[in-house]
């Protein structure tokens, strides 16, 4: 059986805390050996189209959703969903085009977005997964118990670096059988295999930088 390194979580400059171009995400997957990557940047397909069309092969068009609450990663989507829908809807919406969805970091207390245990109660029998590592998580304690819920509630796991910056590209990921689509993805998903470690904390000065990068007037270069 063919196995592939996959990360599943990762912005570019589309991200309002973002600068990385596609060109230098497709580098660091070179260079890191990650034969497949999910753009999902916040709430936008755009980055992940705009990478896509680079390395078609490669690239899995994703996007992470801002909901009421916390925040949904749809991957093989094919139109982009608006921020702010509740955690319901947006899964209908993604499962209605034929998505794999996972939720995305469901027990971080330092994102600005959080989830309920009653709600993610809700939506374990409409998803197909959870993140059960994020690289971005200050420690060991958010990946863990979203570890172990998964494993209780019969749900896969997914893993990525939640890449903002090429270096973090490929810090986590997954090593799985290769798959062509979404229902071939869920079925590899089953025998993944998470690899890689947690970024060092100053990552988020990155983001925190981009961010007001940004507002000063910051602009992607002409390509």
């Amino acid at each position: 059986m063919t196995k592939i390194n996959v990360e599943l979580h990762c912005h570019t400059y589309h991200s309002s805390d973002s600068l990385m171009l596609p060109q230098q995400i497709l580098q660091a997957c070179d260079r890191r050996g990650i034969d497949r990557i999910a753009i999902t940047d916040h709430n936008s397909i755009a980055g992940a189209s705009e990478t896509a069309a680079l390395a078609p092969e490669r690239v899995i068009i994703g996007e992470e959703i801002l909901t009421t609450e916390g925040e949904i990663l749809g991957y093989f989507v094919q139109e982009e969903i608006p921020k702010g829908l509740q955690p319901m809807e947006v899964v209908e919406r993604l499962k209605a085009q034929g998505a794999v969805i996972s939720i995305a970091h469901p027990f971080d207390p330092t994102r600005g977005s959080r989830w309920s245990m009653e709600t993610l109660e809700t939506l374990f029998p409409h998803i197909d997964a959870l993140e059960v590592f994020n690289a971005r998580c200050w420690n060991d304690q958010p990946n863990d118990k979203a570890a172990d819920i998964a494993r209780i509630a019969g749900l896969h796991g997914t893993a990525g670096s939640d890449a903002h910056a090429p270096a973090e590209v490929g810090r986590a990921y997954l090593s799985l059988p290769a798959f062509s689509d979404a229902d071939s993805f869920k079925e590899a998903l089953a025998h993944a295999r998470i690899m890689g470690r947690r970024s060092v904390p100053l990552v988020h000065l990155y983001s925190r930088y981009a961010t007001w990068h940004k507002r000063l007037g910051w602009t992607p270069p002409e390509r």
